[in-house]
């Protein structure tokens, strides 16, 4: 049996992994590569299988970075059936048609550009309808049910803790006479959460994938982000601001309606200040989210299922409005008063949070939290960096607002609860692969387990692929080095559109002309700088030119 890694190896998102067996070869998760632009140029880059090979696919979880790159294996003649519980399976749905259609949207405002630029026109990655065609492949499978793939392969599903219908996938492999026990962390959640189950811990395998996410750091609790979010909004409001909470549509959008909720309707003392604060969910994603989370209330711990029976309308207050329509969205900004605006993304490089942020993080009244991962190469990532300035929509915006993090409504487990979950094993499993993860956190856990677990992990840190039978590696790709490299090109990018910025802002001060007489050495020291300037450029285009034409004649 071989397992090759083919994301959330490099970076955290692009979750895919191939197992191929004497019989089989089938996918754990098919995911969108997130975060800066060289990243995300691998969802266009062969997939590194041909699609028709694949038998079936195990799908974790619902978030893009696991199902996103589905609507491709489709269209490239994958026909298999994809096995996720029935959560996932609505939610992936959704998911998927949003995906396609900002891939379409995308696809049309940079073909819009291109046009009056004359450069070439692009295609999206694929369309609403392309990912519509796909909701016939998910065969759901209830939770710690023992369901067999065929007479070889065994799968069992288990809670993750995650977002509504996240399973850890537990599988029972038959090669000849030999069983192997394969078991895939997807995304582990938190323990104690408002509506949903503890992960299920698991006590045996011969293999394990594990995810990585938050493995060199601690979070703070979930009631201390949540005294610290509603003290934001109470400070913000106070002063007449907004609240703009960028949000993922899917399972961090509900916690905190429900977080809201818990809080409006049980906190008299506020009751005059609470009435003042409208609360807005501005995502239709988020809001077709809710109504899954509102249908699927099995997958519920008991505390939320004991409060439904009593009658509680569930994700839903006096304060609480969704907006639907563009139009309803853009109205929001025009409205004066303190407020609170949840909208998606959550890592703010797309959707209507981009709007927002635009709108509101120069205004020092205004606050801005990050409630989940920030991803290297994402707006959000630069703004909770500490960025001074940032550029949304092509517009360089300041950052005057007070920025904020809340890792404790994260859903990911932090390092404490990976190591907990680790040591529910009874016994280490042949070989842990640490996936899902920047590297500083692979390296981090793997020291940590080895530490206090005595574990050995292997850290997966590029496209590879292993061979368990043999228990070496047996290929790499050397995708790493190539995102490395188109990395550091882009920082160059933004680094001279900094530049531009500052020179921009440097002469459309007009006292400067107006006080002084600008001396000419001045002028010419400037004329001679931006000389060297396209020079510099000039150099570079030749370099990039070179390699590209280099790489044409390597293939």
């Amino acid at each position: 049996m071989k397992v090759k890694f083919l994301g959330a190896a490099i970076s955290v998102t692009g979750s895919c992994h191939l197992i191929t067996t004497d019989k089989y070869k089938f996918l754990l998760d098919c995911g969108l590569f997130q975060g800066s632009e060289a990243l995300e140029e691998l969802n266009y880059q062969d997939l590194g299988f041909k699609p028709s090979e694949i038998d079936f696919m195990i799908l974790s979880h619902a978030h893009v970075d696991h199902c996103g790159r589905i609507p491709l294996l489709v269209k490239q003649g994958f026909r298999g059936p994809i096995y996720c519980t029935g959560a996932t399976a609505e939610i992936a749905d959704i998911m998927l048609q949003d995906s396609g259609n900002i891939h379409e949207m995308e696809a049309a405002w940079s073909n819009k550009r291109s046009r009056r630029s004359g450069l070439a026109q692009v295609t999206p990655l694929y369309t609403q309808a392309d990912a519509a065609a796909c909701a016939g492949y998910f065969n759901p499978v209830s939770y710690g049910r023992l369901f067999e793939i065929n007479s070889d392969i065994t799968l069992k599903l288990n809670e993750a803790g995650h977002i509504l219908g996240a399973a850890i996938v537990e599988l029972w492999i038959t090669e000849g006479e030999k069983v192997t026990k394969l078991v895939y962390s997807g995304d582990i959640g938190v323990k104690n959460q408002r509506m949903l189950n503890d992960p299920t811990v698991i006590e045996q395998a011969d293999y394990l994938i594990m995810e990585t996410t938050y493995g060199d750091r601690t979070h703070e609790t979930h009631a201390e982000s949540a005294k610290r979010f509603i003290d934001i909004i109470l400070k913000t409001a106070s002063r007449e601001g907004t609240v703009v909470v960028p949000s993922f549509a899917l399972g961090r959008t509900q916690d905190l309606i429900h977080e809201l909720e818990l809080f409006y309707e049980n906190h008299e003392k506020y009751k005059h200040k609470l009435d003042k604060i409208m609360v807005y969910i501005d995502s239709p994603l988020g809001i077709n989210a809710t109504e899954i989370f509102r249908r699927n209330t099995e997958y519920f711990n008991e505390e939320t299922r004991a409060r439904i029976l009593k009658g509680d309308d569930l994700l839903n207050f006096k304060n609480l409005k969704f907006t639907k329509s563009t139009e309803e969205s853009k109205l929001l900004n025009y409205n004066k008063g303190p407020k609170i605006i949840i909208a998606s993304s959550g890592m703010a490089d797309a959707g209507r949070v981009q709007h927002h942020l635009k709108h509101y993080l120069w205004k020092p009244k205004s606050s801005i939290i990050f409630a989940g991962y920030q991803a290297e190469g994402t707006l959000g990532r630069a703004i909770i960096s500490g960025a001074k300035y940032v550029r949304i929509l092509r517009e360089r915006i300041l950052v005057n607002a007070e920025i904020y993090f809340l890792e404790g409504f994260s859903a990911h487990a932090d390092k404490n609860y990976l190591l907990e979950w680790l040591s529910g094993f009874k016994e280490s499993p042949r070989k842990i692969f640490l996936v899902h993860g920047e590297e500083e956190s692979k390296k981090t856990f793997a020291s940590t387990v080895k530490n206090i677990l005595g574990y050995d992990c292997t850290v997966v840190a590029e496209v590879s692929e292993y061979s368990l039978d043999y228990e070496e590696k047996v290929s790499i790709d050397d995708i790493k080095n190539r995102v490395d490299a188109k990395e550091q090109l882009i920082k160059i990018k933004h680094n001279l559109e900094n530049i531009h910025d500052e020179l921009d802002t440097l002469l459309s001060d007009k006292n400067l002309m107006v006080n002084e007489t600008f001396p000419q050495e001045k002028i010419t020291d400037i004329s001679n700088l931006t000389e060297d300037l396209e020079k510099t450029y000039l150099k570079l285009n030749a370099l990039i030119t070179e390699k590209d034409v280099q790489e044409k004649e390597s293939k």
